[in-house]
């Protein structure tokens, strides 16, 4: 992420941000790094390369983001079963 001036920002002050934008907008807080999970979640979702998201999220092997950043939810689980049958 870039400051507007082309300097990196500081970590600990996009975390401060984004607290405020949370609190400004009644959303209860989490950690920043939410954002990772629910990225990498949604682009599983959306049908993304497990293998491209890997290499996105600069993970080692595809086994990481998985385990790490996948949640499938129990209706996924369940609609996956079915196209067995």
């Amino acid at each position: 992420l870039l400051s507007g001036d082309f300097r990196p920002t500081e970590p600990r002050t996009m975390e401060n941000r984004f607290k405020k934008v949370l609190k400004t907008c009644g959303i209860r807080e989490v950690h920043f790094h939410v954002l990772r999970h629910t990225f990498a979640s949604q682009c599983i979702e959306s049908g993304m390369d497990i293998k491209a998201l890997s290499e996105i999220l600069g993970h080692s092997s595809v086994k990481i983001t998985y385990d790490t950043y996948v949640h499938t939810d129990l209706d996924r689980a369940f609609s996956a079963i079915q196209t067995l049958e």
